[in-house]
């Protein structure tokens, strides 16, 4: 291209391109697009792989390798009477000691469905929670100086849980049970905030709910796809593939109510912020 004086200006094809006179420089959006594009796809490819080999090989020869012979032994142990003082206890106990609960909750989901599994399991997490409330309040000072003071990030969290009148305490308590703040940590952390008991209790058992439905679900389908590796003769394909459909759903809206619980959590924390 020649410019004003008669020289010649060797312009790169890629490199920039004449607007109105001006050079502008290419766009790279474009190209990052379909980098992004490609890599969802393959992504999505390599997921839908590992799905289906999990389906094909690996779920069947865990459920007939382990749930299976767990279930009988289970059946043959222990009475239902006895399951539910387990089940119960193990609620109560893993929190003060600072283990998941969550395997308790698939047995019960595995033995006693929603309902009353649901019931078995909301009664063990309300002393299961309680207990570490107060066992922390002899203990807060180390807390304070242990804990709260070597992690800042979790430390601002748990101090909107102490903040404002007893709704406000509810509310925050519920949505930090919500989130994904280390669950056995919390209860013995709480303590170090002001938070009052009744607030406490009540946003724990609000809060746990979801993670409560999901569990208990998640033990029902374990159940009935062992069940069905005992029997593949005539599987009711339907209700399998209707069950696998929820547990999906359910998968889905747990992260969806994370999602949403996180802005929540940040839209409290600027708001103490701004104060």
């Amino acid at each position: 291209m020649e410019d004003r004086n008669g020289d010649y200006e060797r312009l790169e094809e890629n490199s920039r391109c004449v607007v109105n006179g001006d050079a502008v420089p290419p766009n790279p959006t474009n190209g990052k697009r379909w980098k992004r594009f490609v890599k969802w796809i393959l992504l999505s490819t390599l997921l839908g792989i590992l799905v289906l080999v999990v389906l094909k090989w690996i779920g069947p020869l865990f459920m007939s390798k382990v749930m299976v012979p767990f279930i009988r032994w289970e059946m043959e142990t222990f009475s239902l009477r006895s399951l539910t003082i387990l089940i119960f206890a193990s609620m109560v106990i893993f929190p003060i000691v600072l283990l998941p609960s969550t395997p308790s909750m698939w047995l019960a989901g595995m033995t006693f469905g929603y309902g009353i599994g649901f019931l078995l399991v909301m009664a063990g997490v309300a002393v299961g929670v309680t207990l570490p409330y107060f066992i922390g309040s002899l203990f807060r000072n180390q807390i304070n100086n242990g804990y709260l003071e070597n992690y800042p990030q979790q430390t601002s969290i748990l101090r909107l849980a102490g903040q404002g009148n007893w709704f406000h305490q509810f509310q925050a308590i519920a949505l930090i049970r919500v989130s994904p703040f280390p669950y056995p940590i919390f209860n013995y952390a709480v303590v170090a905030t002001d938070v009052d008991y009744c607030p406490y209790l009540l946003g724990s058992l609000v809060g746990i709910v979801p993670d409560v439905l999901f569990a208990l679900y998640s033990g029902m389908l374990i159940r009935s796809l062992a069940d069905v590796s005992q029997d593949p003769a005539d599987p009711p394909a339907l209700q399998m593939i209707l069950k696998v459909a929820g547990f999906c759903l359910a998968v889905a809206a747990t992260v969806l109510i994370g999602i949403y619980t996180k802005r929540r959590l940040d839209q409290l924390r600027e708001g103490e912020i701004m104060e």
